[in-house]
């Protein structure tokens, strides 16, 4: 439909998708702001950090963000990167959750993404463009949902601590720890940390050290190296972590994730927590 172009310049086409595709430096930053459309954001090549008022995500190029029409974001690329995105409008948004979630983008839908962006902008809504579009649309609203977010939690104690924890991440801190520092009792933490994230306290772990090691490793860092950074005793037990939660294993993700390169300008994931 469109390349290296705004999508705001096209969000009055009378069509239910439309598709933008761009490309970015290493380190381009796309400050706050938000769309009228949904947006389902996919990165042909790189990976991109993706931030609102709710929290972060990791977008590597096996995946992809949807971003609710409305909701104010910012987007860091971690190295080059090759944006395919569809903004959705009516009935093909309302099929699609009212908050921010990464989805996995199979082979198929990948390429429907590609496809899309070479497409007139007022495409023919019968006949294959149409059928090329309602296929997308059915096998994005059909990806399946991938744990790549850290929720920010709203309470400003504990989102404090939560900034800190993301500033040098160490699976090896206890809840004990976190309950003398918010002067709560354990059960009370962590009735407080499971209402304001939606998850338990360990599973929060994880995924901040997960967002801490993905750009890490998709900059070709050895999986020793993030392991220990982050408070493994082994490389095995990250290892484990890691294929529990992504379902492959640190080595399988990175050669599928390759080609973002190193940002130096990335300063870690205590900035998804920075209020924007």
């Amino acid at each position: 439909m469109v390349r290296r172009a705004r999508a705001q310049e096209y969000e009055a086409t009378p069509r239910p998708l439309i598709a933008v595709g761009n490309d970015y430096p290493a380190g381009h930053w796309h400050p706050t702001h938000s769309h009228r459309r949904g947006q389902f954001l996919h990165a042909e090549r790189g990976t991109m950090m993706v931030a609102t008022e709710a929290g972060g995500w990791v977008v590597p190029p096996q995946a992809g963000v949807w971003i609710p029409g409305g909701i104010a974001h910012s987007i860091r690329m971690l190295g080059a990167v090759s944006t395919r995105s569809v903004y959705l409008e009516g009935a093909a948004a309302a099929r699609l959750p009212a908050i921010c979630e990464v989805r996995g983008v199979a082979p198929l839908l990948r390429h429907l993404l590609i496809a899309a962006i070479d497409l007139p902008p007022e495409y023919e809504a019968e006949g294959r463009a149409g059928y090329l579009v309602a296929l997308l649309v059915e096998e994005l609203v059909r990806a399946p949902t991938l744990p790549f977010s850290v929720p920010a939690p709203a309470e400003p104690r504990l989102a404090e601590a939560c900034r800190r924890f993301c500033a040098a991440p160490d699976i090896g801190e206890d809840i004990a720890a976190w309950c003398r520092e918010l002067g709560l009792s354990r059960r009370g933490f962590t009735r407080m940390f499971r209402a304001e994230t939606g998850l338990s306290f360990r599973a929060w772990q994880r995924r901040a050290c997960l967002q801490a090691a993905l750009p890490r490793l998709a900059a070709g860092e050895r999986v020793t190296a993030v392991a220990l950074d982050l408070g493994y005793g082994a490389p095995a037990a990250f290892t484990a972590m890691f294929r529990q939660v992504v379902g492959v294993s640190p080595q399988a993700w990175r050669a599928g994730a390759g080609g973002s390169g190193p940002d130096q300008s990335w300063s870690g994931a205590a900035s998804l927590f920075r209020r924007m």
